[in-house]
C-alpha cells in the first residue's frame, strides 16, 4: 500500500518542518520559518499562529486529516524521517497512544501483524527490526531489554490515560518499583529529567530516559488525559499528533482538505440526508435501498468488481437500564418483519454480536447492526452505508457520534455505481433543522464541513419536514401523537422483499435525488481540484489574487507543452502517457558500475549531518556535537580495522540512502569500494569526519545519476520515447507570500516578489508595445520544463500582442555555470519542439553564457516578437 497524494503531501510537510527544525533547533522560530516558507501556501509572517510551546524545546505539532483519510498508516509513515533527524545513537522509541481500548487493540494487532500494509511499511524502513508492546508486557520486560531496545525499533502502544499518576492500580504500576527493568535504570544518562520520588527502576523513568517519540493518534480526545505534567513525566523528545478536529493551539503544519479524500475514492460523500414521516418509513426506506444497493453491488461485482455487502446501522435512543430489553425487543420485530434473525446484531457498551465478526466477509451474513453511540472512533467498516435513527419524532436526532461510522469508501476505489460512492442518512424528526445541526456536528467531527452533505430535496431544511409530508401523502403528526419509543413502529407495514417495492415508494425519489445531489457535488469537487486554492483552513490567512479580466479568456486558452513518456500496460492499467520526472530516466542507473574517483582533499574537519528535502537533491548541513563524535568513536573503538570500516560504511549509507534511482544493497556496496582502499591517515580522517565523507561520496553520486539521466533524456528525445504535449495551463489564483504590483501589464492582480535584476528586466519587458501580459512564474508550483535530469521553473512567462509565449530565466552574471549552460540547452530544446510561437531566452546582465543574451540584446530580439 502506497501512500496517496496528499497523504504525501502530508509527510512532505512534517519532512519539511522537520529541515527548518534541524537548522534553527528551535521548535517555535522551526514553526514560523516553516510557514513563512510554505511551498504550496506561504504565509506572511503576521498570519502565522503563535506556536504553543507545550514542553521547553521539545517539537510538538499536529496533521489534520479528516476521519477515513488514513491517519495510523500517515504515522507510520512519519516515523522514519522523524528519526532520520534525531541525534545518532538515540534509541528508537515510539510511545503510541490510542484514546479508547477498541483503538489499542486494533493497532496491536494492525503493527504486529507482519502481512498488514502498516507493519509491512514499517518493516521496509526499519529492515524488519521492529517489535510492537502493550503497557502490560514492557511492565513485565517481556522481550524488552536495554539490549532489545538498541538494536530495534521499539513501539509502545498505550491509551491516552495509562501513564496518568493516578490512583488506577494499573497506573501505579507504570511509577512503582519494577525489578523486571532493573537493567534499564544501569544506562540513564540525563538523571536531572528522572520523575521526581519515583523508584528508577519504575517503567515511568525507563520511558522517560529512552526519551521517545510520541505519536498521539486522535488527540482531539486527549484534553484532559494528555496533561504537561503526563508529557513531562514521558520526556518526549517529539510530539506528533493525528486528528481531524484539532484543538485550539495545536501547531497544525498540514491541512488535508474533504475533497482530496473523495478525490482519492477515500469517503463516501456527500451524505444524503432524508426526513420521513414516521420510524416505520424510515425502516421501510433503510431495507429497501440496502437491498437495492446489494443488488447494484452483487451486478458490479459480475462484471469485474469487489465484494460489497451494504450495511445498515440503527440508532435507537437511550433512556434507561432496560435498554437491552429494548434493543432485543427491536430485533424481534424485525425478525418478525421477515429479516433474517443471523442478519441482525446488536452493538451496545452491553452487548456486543459483532465482536470477532469480519464484517468484510463474504461468509459474515450481517446486514443490520442495532446500536445507539456505541461504534465510535475505532469502528471500521467500509460496507456501513446507512444510518438510520429511531429516535422519537420530538427529538433532535443524535447522530454527532456515530456519523463518521458511514463514510468510508469500500475498497478504496470509485465504483460504476453511482448510488454505491455516497452515504445516507435517515431520520424522521420533527425537529429536522436540529437533526441537520447534529449532522453538521457530526461531520465536523470528522474533519469535514456542511458542505459535504445533500438534503435529498429541493427543499430548504425549515420547509422539509411539512413538504416530504406533503408529497408522500402523509399528514403531519401533532406531539400529542408522537411515537413513544423506540419499538412504536408497524411491523406488519415493513417491506423487506423486491415484490414489495412500489414505484411510489420513496425508495426511487431517494435515488433519483441522491443520483442528481451527487453529480453536482462531483462537480464542486473536481472545480475545487482545478481552483488550486489553498486548504478551506487557511482561506482567511492566505490572500488569493486572481486572472485580471483583461487577459482571462486568453489565459485560460493557454496551454504550455512539457515532456512526456508513455507507461507501459500492467495487468490493471492500460498504457497511458505521464508527465517525464527524473525517476524515469534514472530507472538503469547502476552504482556498482560506477567510478570511485572521488576528491575528498577538501573534507571539512568539522563535522555534519547531511540531510535532504524530499524529491530534491540538493543536500542542507548540520554540525554534529562532540558528543555524536565521542558517540562513534566509542561505537568502533577495539574493532579489527575491517569491522571498522565496515561499520563507517553502515553509518554513511544510513545518512545518504535517500538517493532516487539508487539501490540500497548497491550503495552500501559502492560505499564499502570507496573507503577499502583508503590509506591509514584517511581512515583517521573517516573516523573522525564520517559524515563529512558521506556528504562527498553523496554529491558524486548525485551528478553521475544526473549525467546519466541527462544522456538518457536527450537519446529518448531523438528516438521519440519522449514527447511534448500541452499540459499547464494557468492557475485561476495564486497565493504569493510577498507581492508586487506596481508594474503593468501582469496577468494577475499581484504577482509574486522578484529581485533587483528582476525587477529591471521584467518592468522594461512591460513598458514594451508588444507585451499583452507577463507573469511571475512560481518556483514550487508553476510551469516547469521538466527535462528529468533537472526541472527547470523559468522566472517569468510573458504573451505578445502577436500571440508568442516567451519563456524567461533572468541569472546574475555571477550565475554563468555549468547548471545554467544545461538550462540553457534544454530551454532552446524545449522551444524548438514545441513550435511556432514559444520562445526561449536566458537572460545576463552584461555577460552571457553562449546561447543566452544580454539584457539589452534580448529587449531588441523580443521587440520583433
Amino acid at each position: 500500500m502506497e501512500l496517496k497524494p496528499y497523504q504525501k503531501q502530508n509527510i512532505n510537510d512534517l519532512r519539511t518542518y522537520l529541515s527548518f527544525y534541524a537548522t534553527s533547533g528551535s521548535p517555535s522560530e522551526a514553526f514560523k520559518t516553516f510557514w513563512t516558507n510554505h511551498p504550496r501556501t506561504p504565509l506572511n509572517p503576521l498570519e502565522v499562529e503563535k506556536y504553543t510551546e507545550n514542553i521547553k524545546d521539545v517539537p510538538h505539532v499536529c496533521l489534520k486529516v479528516p476521519t477515513a483519510g488514513g491517519k495510523t498508516f500517515i504515522a507510520c509513515n512519519a516515523i522514519q524521517p522523524i528519526f532520520d533527524h534525531m541525534p545518532l545513537g538515540k534509541p528508537k522509541v515510539v510511545l503510541w497512544m490510542v484514546p479508547s481500548t477498541t483503538i489499542l487493540d486494533q493497532t496491536v494487532e494492525n503493527l504486529r501483524n507482519t502481512h498488514h500494509p502498516y507493519r509491512q511499511k514499517i518493516d521496509t524502513h526499519f529492515g524488519g527490526r521492529v517489535e510492537v508492546y502493550t503497557k502490560d508486557q514492557v511492565l513485565m520486560g517481556t522481550n524488552f531489554s536495554p539490549t532489545t531496545v538498541k538494536e530495534q525499533l521499539t513501539i509502545i502502544v498505550g491509551s491516552f490515560s495509562s501513564f496518568k499518576k493516578t490512583r488506577n492500580k494499573d497506573n501505579r504500576k507504570v511509577y512503582q518499583e519494577n525489578s523486571n527493568l532493573a537493567e534499564f535504570s544501569k544506562t540513564y544518562t540525563d538523571h536531572a529529567k528522572l520523575v521526581d520520588e519515583t523508584d528508577e527502576t519504575a517503567l515511568i523513568q525507563v520511558i522517560n530516559q529512552l526519551n521517545p517519540v510520541v505519536i498521539v493518534d486522535e488527540s482531539h480526545n486527549a484534553e484532559s488525559d494528555l496533561s504537561v505534567d503526563m508529557l513531562q513525566n514521558l520526556n518526549p523528545s517529539f510530539i506528533l499528533d493525528l486528528t481531524a478536529t484539532p484543538r485550539n493551539n495545536s501547531n497544525i503544519i498540514s491541512y488535508t482538505d474533504a475533497w482530496e479524500l473523495k478525490k482519492e475514492h477515500m469517503v463516501k460523500l456527500p451524505v444524503i440526508v432524508y426526513n420521513h414521516h414516521d420510524k416505520t418509513d424510515v425502516i421501510n426506506s433503510s431495507i429497501q435501498l440496502r437491498h437495492s444497493l446489494e443488488a447494484k453491488a452483487i451486478a458490479e461485482e459480475k462484471n469485474g468488481g469487489k465484494y460489497i455487502r451494504p450495511i445498515v446501522l440503527f440508532q435507537a435512543q437511550t433512556k434507561n437500564e432496560k435498554d437491552a430489553e429494548t434493543f432485543e425487543k427491536i430485533k424481534r420485530k424485525l425478525v418478525k418483519a421477515g429479516i433474517k434473525e443471523e442478519e441482525i446484531a446488536i452493538k451496545t457498551a452491553q452487548i456486543n454480536e459483532i465482536k470477532g465478526q469480519d464484517l468484510q466477509s463474504k461468509d459474515c451474513p450481517i446486514r443490520y447492526i442495532i446500536t445507539i453511540n456505541a461504534l465510535k472512533e475505532g469502528w471500521d467498516c467500509p460496507f456501513a452505508y446507512i444510518l438510520a435513527t429511531l429516535a422519537n419524532r420530538s427529538s433532535a436526532v443524535d447522530v454527532e457520534q456515530i456519523l463518521g461510522r458511514i463514510l468510508r469508501q469500500p475498497h478504496v476505489k470509485q465504483h460504476q455505481e453511482p448510488l454505491l460512492n455516497l452515504s445516507y442518512v435517515f431520520t424522521a424528526s420533527a425537529s429536522f433543522g436540529d437533526t441537520l445541526s447534529n449532522i453538521v456536528k457530526g461531520l465536523n467531527k470528522s474533519g469535514f464541513s456542511k458542505k459535504d452533505y445533500r438534503i435529498a430535496s429541493d427543499i430548504e431544511p425549515e420547509e422539509q419536514v411539512d413538504v416530504v409530508s406533503q408529497q408522500l401523502g402523509l399528514t403531519s403528526v401533532s406531539p400529542s401523537e408522537e411515537d413513544v419509543d423506540d419499538l412504536d413502529f408497524d411491523e406488519s407495514k415493513i417491506k423487506i422483499g423486491p415484490s414489495d417495492f412500489s414505484e411510489n415508494t420513496p425508495l426511487q425519489a431517494i435515488e433519483k435525488q441522491a443520483i442528481a445531489e451527487n453529480t453536482e457535488f462531483e462537480a464542486e469537487a473536481q472545480a475545487r481540484a482545478n481552483d488550486d486554492r489553498p486548504p478551506v483552513d487557511l482561506w482567511n490567512k492566505v490572500k488569493s489574487y486572481g486572472i485580471k479580466p483583461t487577459f482571462k479568456d486568453t489565459a485560460e486558452a493557454i496551454c504550455i507543452p512539457q515532456f512526456f513518456i508513455e507507461k507501459p500496460p500492467s495487468l490493471i492499467d492500460e498504457s497511458v502517457e505521464i508527465l517525464l520526472e527524473k525517476n524515469d530516466l534514472v530507472g538503469d542507473f547502476e552504482i556498482k558500475q560506477q567510478n570511485t574517483s572521488i576528491a575528498f582533499d577538501t573534507v571539512s574537519s568539522e563535522m555534519y549531518r547531511v540531510d535532504v528535502e524530499q524529491n530534491k537533491d540538493t543536500p542542507t548541513y548540520k554540525m554534529e556535537t562532540r558528543e555524536v563524535k565521542n558517540y562513534i568513536l566509542q561505537h568502533i573503538e577495539g574493532l579489527s580495522e575491517e569491522q571498522q570500516l565496515k561499520n563507517l560504511a553502515s553509518l554513511i549509507f544510513n545518512e545518504i540512502r535517500k538517493i532516487n534511482g539508487v539501490n540500497d544493497r548497491d550503495l552500501l556496496r559502492y560505499i564499502e569500494r570507496v573507503i577499502e582502499d583508503f590509506n591509514s591517515d584517511q581512515i583517521a580522517d573517516l573516523k573522525q569526519n564520517p559524515f563529512n565523507y558521506g556528504a562527498k561520496i553523496r554529491a558524486h553520486i548525485i551528478r553521475l545519476s544526473e549525467v546519466h539521466a541527462e544522456k538518457t533524456f536527450y537519446q529518448w528525445l531523438d528516438t521519440d520515447k519522449v514527447s511534448l504535449k500541452p499540459s499547464f495551463k494557468f492557475r485561476k489564483k495564486i497565493s504569493p507570500a510577498s507581492t508586487i504590483n506596481a508594474i503593468g501589464k501582469s496577468l494577475y492582480e499581484e504577482e509574486d516578489d522578484i529581485n533587483k535584476f528582476e525587477w529591471e528586466a521584467i518592468n522594461q519587458v512591460a513598458n514594451l508595445d508588444n507585451t499583452e501580459f507577463w507573469h511571475r512564474n512560481d518556483e514550487r508550483k508553476g510551469f516547469s520544463i521538466n527535462g528529468g535530469f533537472v526541472n527547470h521553473y523559468p522566472d517569468f512567462i510573458a504573451r505578445t500582442k502577436k500571440g508568442n509565449l516567451v519563456i524567461i530565466e533572468t541569472k546574475g552574471d555571477h550565475l554563468a555555470n555549468e547548471d545554467s549552460e544545461r538550462k540553457i540547452k534544454l530551454g532552446k530544446v524545449w522551444a524548438n519542439k514545441a513550435g511556432d510561437g514559444y520562445k526561449y531566452f536566458m537572460v545576463f546582465k552584461d555577460k552571457p553564457l553562449s546561447g543566452a543574451y544580454t539584457l539589452a540584446d534580448f529587449l531588441n530580439a523580443y521587440k520583433e516578437l
